[in-house]
């Protein structure tokens, strides 16, 4: 079936492969029951066979042998993701690890100019000298190191003064701070988190479009492309900033997911 929202990935919208989010996840965190008061909402829950009670996880929706992990009203049933709300979880859990892995090495460039602005002088000795030493090999091969770009970037570096260098260390260290944070908040799936990570990222946008005008490279590229699709992708599928009936919608969204109210619903037109 089409996805009418245009939030599921391309590849299940034209026909690829479509993955079961709810069974893959039960048969790496194993299923989830409930048993809940309501007798009618019980019976939809519950089966008899020769080797037990079995009871619907709440995610996969399959029968599974065993006493249920808990019971109770159907209101204090756990909210267990399931469906296109567990697929956006993936998604997000994703795009957490790429913040994380980004921020520890922007943390690891910051303690790096930090400890460079300390002890620039016997950096710009030691570098001089080795700089001697490779300057016939790369002559060798008809490549210039005194007009490579690179080192002219680094001997550049080496005329910034000691508190421009902290300067520059401190900002690092603030932006490596915002990435951990935005890693934390969308691994749990907070909505905070959503809205940092889509404003952050949309801010840096314009700076990462500028390198691009100073020198195209691939991983310049493929940054900015993604960047653009994480903010597309979260503004629209989290119905940020009002958007596709902002956050009303997304709860409604997200509780129509629970096979308790699923079941409740069937359960009640049944019964009227």
């Amino acid at each position: 079936m089409p996805d009418p929202t245009g939030t599921a990935p391309w590849f299940e919208r034209h026909g690829g492969m479509k993955i079961d989010w709810d069974r893959r996840t039960c048969a790496r965190r194993g299923h989830v029951t409930y048993a809940p008061d309501d007798p009618r909402l019980r019976v939809r829950l519950h089966a008899r066979t020769a080797l037990g009670d079995v009871w619907r996880c709440l995610r996969c929706g399959d029968f599974v042998l065993g006493e249920p992990h808990g019971t109770g009203p159907a209101d204090d049933a756990p909210l267990v993701p399931r469906g296109k709300v567990l697929r956006d979880l993936f998604i997000l859990r994703f795009l957490a690890v790429e913040r994380a892995v980004r921020g520890v090495f922007i943390v690891l460039v910051a303690v790096a100019v930090w400890r460079f602005s300390n002890s620039q002088d016997a950096v710009r000795r030691l570098f001089n000298e080795y700089l001697d030493v490779f300057r016939p090999v790369f002559r060798h091969f008809h490549y210039d190191l005194d007009h490579s770009p690179v080192v002219g970037t680094i001997q550049k570096a080496f005329g910034y003064r000691h508190s421009t260098l902290l300067l520059v260390a401190g900002l690092l260290l603030v932006y490596a701070l915002i990435e951990l944070v935005e890693a934390v908040g969308l691994w749990y799936a907070k909505r905070w988190a959503e809205y940092l990570t889509v404003v952050a990222t949309a801010a840096f946008l314009p700076l990462e479009i500028y390198e691009l005008t100073e020198h195209i490279s691939a991983l310049k590229i493929t940054t900015l492309v993604l960047n653009i699709l994480a903010v597309l992708y979260i503004a629209l599928a989290k119905r940020l900033f009002g958007l596709r009936g902002g956050r009303k919608a997304f709860d409604e969204e997200r509780h129509s997911a629970s096979l308790i109210e699923v079941e409740e619903s069937a359960g009640l037109v049944v019964t009227s």
